[in-house]
């Protein structure tokens, strides 16, 4: 799989570093000028970098190529994750702007949306800009990547999708106080984390150790969901390293009071003029089923075309399962697309 990394600097009505990747494979190349084919739109999940989606996207990629004589299968261009502000190298990237106003603990999905829609607007070129407005975008998301994408297609000057997949969703529909339990739950967990270990090697035995997540996954984590620990003087300290998404960042993130609710009135509007997807993962080891159901409810007028649950899974499916996931979003994406949804004319 090949990939480039793209940087847009900060200016004087955006003080941040945004930073995303582009994934595609030699083959794509063939389809870069199809107007058919389609072009992926990824946010990532809490704590969490944009490399955290490579190990999905191979997976992807690969079956894309072994259903490619299938009617269904279809045909993409590219994928790109754009990497939340505050997490991953963007963090360190936005170190001290991030410890000052506006943005001192204050950081959440709307901004993460923000971010990315600036990213989509004025980035990249290649000399030539590549304009995302032209492509025929497919957004997808996982927990707060899925609040975050679900905010991205509402925001001025708009930029069109095509269809939206949410992956275990930190929405709520019912309001937000029925993630109140989880949030103090998810709150204490980072503030108790772990965050200095004295190198990377060390990091990766703590993490392999306590974690079921993909060895793909685990081993992108340690090298870009890590970076090194600085003393006061911002001076490297031998070769220890800490989270890249500070615990502080993390709990600020969980303490978003207004992102959720925005993301719910956005799909509101979106699932009526363009197809949209959800995946569970079948454990509700986070999000409570109530809270599930209530999203995909036909009687609260959201239209969600497709609703799949992946057994074995729970919330973190793309660090757990992300060959089974690739499968997933194969099989809803291409329900989503399919000519006879009336929706996907719109």
């Amino acid at each position: 799989m090949l990939q480039r990394r793209f940087v847009l600097e900060p200016d004087t009505d955006h003080p941040l570093y945004t930073t995303a990747k582009q994934f595609w494979r030699e083959e794509l190349e063939a389809n870069w000028h199809d107007p058919d084919a389609f072009t992926l739109i990824l946010l990532h999940s809490t704590s969490f970098h944009k490399e955290t989606w490579e190990p999905t996207l191979r997976h992807l990629f690969d079956g894309i190529f072994t259903r490619r004589c299938r009617p269904a299968a279809p045909k993409i261009k590219c994928a790109w994750v754009i990497e939340c502000p505050n997490h991953g190298e963007s963090a360190t990237l936005n170190e001290r702007a991030l410890q000052r106003p506006p943005f001192y603990r204050t950081f959440g999905c709307e901004k993460y949306a923000e971010a990315a829609h600036r990213f989509m607007l004025r980035g990249p070129t290649f000399p030539t800009p590549f304009d995302f407005r032209r492509e025929k975008l497919v957004g997808i998301g996982h927990s707060l990547g899925g609040v975050g994408i679900s905010i991205l297609p509402t925001l001025a000057p708009t930029i069109p999708f095509c269809a939206l997949i949410l992956i275990e969703p930190l929405l709520s529909p019912e309001g937000i106080d029925k993630l109140a339990d989880l949030k103090a739950n998810l709150i204490h967990g980072a503030y108790e984390r772990r965050d200095v270990w004295p190198n990377r090697q060390s990091a990766s035995m703590y993490f392999r150790e306590r974690t079921r997540w993909d060895p793909s996954v685990l081993d992108n984590y340690v090298k870009h969901g890590l970076r090194t620990c600085k003393r006061v003087g911002h001076e490297p300290e031998n070769h220890a390293v800490t989270l890249a998404c500070s615990r502080e960042e993390e709990m600020t993130m969980y303490r978003d009071p207004t992102g959720p609710q925005r993301g719910i009135e956005s799909l509101n509007q979106l699932s009526a003029t363009i197809p949209v997807g959800v995946i569970f993962g079948d454990k509700n080891d986070y999000i409570p089923r109530s809270v599930q159901d209530a999203l995909v409810d036909p009687a609260s007028g959201r239209r969600i075309q497709a609703v799949r649950r992946i057994e074995g899974a729970g919330h973190l499916i793309p660090q757990h399962m992300p060959a089974e996931l690739s499968r997933v979003l194969l099989d809803v994406w291409s329900r989503l697309l399919t000519p006879n949804n009336t929706l996907s004319k719109l």
